[in-house]
């Protein structure tokens, strides 16, 4: 969406705020004259609605004025819905305070002293509940990349790519990646993921007069100060939003913590989450094994029901054991049921150029090795239940990144590696947002958000979202 489209929707938000402050002021006198809530009404209090109505539109101009000048009407502001509701409420009380003080000395013939509070709640409810309807609707377009903000990195360094991937991981914060810019040789040469490289720093000028750019976000280590000061003045020249990220020497920026030494700021740097020792990460790892152990055992006769096919289909062994690179660089022997012909690895070799995905994985939509019963299997995910018992003895979690094999660990870029940090999982972030229609490097940038962002909460989302996710098929092949 363009600033003048933007522009041109903060009246029509406007109006729809007033309007419901209406709705929330005629409900408030509902709820008071009509439900008769706080006392009966007698009928020498007995005041008709249109003696109240323009209250309401006194409150609902108030009310407006107020949210524009706090800034409700730019929708390029990003806020949660609890700061939303939170700055709603201080406008209405402040409101309602302002048109009490109008009412002072218009001593109007309505006397009902609960009115006015009755019509901060509804007014907060109401408009609580339109800012929640405005978010889910402003989320859904965004996943789709309208409203977007089409945006430029500068830097591909720790910072830009801590950058990407949060770009990635949460498409709803409302930002559009047209490329990233790099003075460095090597970071310029490939893309990463689905960011394009577009030039050095130099030409950002040419980039601004190419690309409709909304947003410029400078990840540029400390030392390229005067670089940094140029580029600021480019973007102000163009009328184009620069944000700058804070270079704290390239740490990652979730990394780091501040304290206070007898009022001297201190920065702290912590262990990526899934590396702290705590009472959370033996939680989790308790959660795996209670959950494992229970979808064997009631998953068994499936399992007995999907060897007895494979083994009826051709021949060879049932499951299919394969190392892989676990935590730390640590190799283990991984299960799945076989869902390919047997001698199926000897011809990976000769089917290399034929792979869909880029980077060091090898996936083919239809790989000629796979069998019936392993196209059906593979499909649902069912041949990735042996890897339970992986979950059980400590090799993998339930939720992680997705573990790979030593011939692929070699490919890696520095970068890459830092995925090894964590236990690998069965399912994952990347596995439920879109599993292989992404790139590697977007894989990757997945796998080191959820490491550097985990939580129980947010293992329960993966794993509840992993459900729709192998029932649809998506991406699985």
């Amino acid at each position: 969406m363009s600033a003048p489209e933007r522009r041109r929707w903060r009246p029509f938000l406007a109006t729809l705020d007033a309007l419901v402050a209406n709705a929330a002021f005629a409900l408030a006198y509902w709820l008071r004259y009509e439900a008769e809530i706080g006392g009966p009404i007698t009928a020498f209090n007995d005041v008709p609605y249109l003696d109240y109505a323009p209250w309401g539109l006194l409150l609902s101009g108030i009310l407006v004025a107020l949210l524009a000048i706090d800034g409700h009407y730019i929708l390029r502001r990003r806020i949660s819905w609890l700061e939303s509701v939170y700055s709603v409420a201080g406008a209405t009380l402040v409101s309602v305070a302002i048109l009490i003080v109008i009412l002072y000395g218009i001593r109007p013939t309505a006397q009902s002293r609960l009115m006015l509070p009755y019509a901060v709640l509804t007014t907060i409810a109401l408009l609580g509940v339109l800012r929640g309807f405005e978010g889910w609707q402003r989320r859904r377009a965004l996943k789709r990349g309208r409203g977007a903000l089409r945006t430029v990195i500068v830097g591909a360094g720790e910072s830009g790519r801590a950058i990407m991937r949060n770009i990635v991981a949460l498409p709803d914060l409302g930002y559009r990646v047209v490329g990233f810019l790099d003075d460095d040789d090597g970071k310029r040469s490939r893309t990463i993921g689905r960011f394009r490289p577009l030039g050095t720093t130099d030409d950002l000028s040419t980039v601004l007069d190419a690309e409709e750019v909304d947003l410029i976000v400078v990840a540029l280590p400390w030392t390229a100060r005067d670089k940094i000061e140029g580029l600021i003045e480019t973007c102000d020249d163009r009328g184009v939003g620069v944000r700058i990220v804070p270079d704290l020497l390239q740490l990652s920026l979730n990394r780091v913590v501040t304290e206070s030494f007898n009022g001297i700021p201190l920065i702290a740097v912590r262990a990526p989450a899934l590396q702290a020792a705590g009472w959370s990460s033996r939680v989790k790892r308790a959660m795996d094994v209670v959950i494992a152990l229970g979808l064997i055992v009631i998953g068994s006769p499936l399992w007995v029901v999907i060897a007895a096919a494979i083994a009826l289909e051709s021949r060879g062994p049932i499951l299919y054991r394969q190392p892989r690179v676990g935590r730390n660089g640590k190799n283990f022997t991984l299960m799945k049921f076989r869902s390919m012909v047997q001698g199926a690895d000897s011809r990976r070799a000769s089917l290399r150029d034929r792979s869909e995905v880029d980077g060091p994985i090898f996936k083919m939509r239809r790989d000629p090795r796979t069998t019936r019963v392993g196209r059906v299997i593979r499909r649902l995910s069912l041949d990735e239940l042996p890897q339970l018992w992986n979950v059980l003895i400590g090799d993998m979690s339930l939720v992680g990144p997705r573990p790979p094999m030593p011939s692929e660990v070699v490919e890696y870029q520095e970068w890459h590696r830092r995925r090894l940090d964590v236990a690998p999982g069965m399912t994952g972030l990347w596995q439920v947002s879109g599993r292989s229609k992404l790139t590697f490097d977007e894989m990757v940038m997945l796998d080191l958000f959820y490491a550097e962002n985990w939580s129980l909460l947010l293992d329960f989302k993966i794993l509840l979202r992993t459900v729709p996710t192998v029932l649809r098929g998506t991406g699985a092949y």
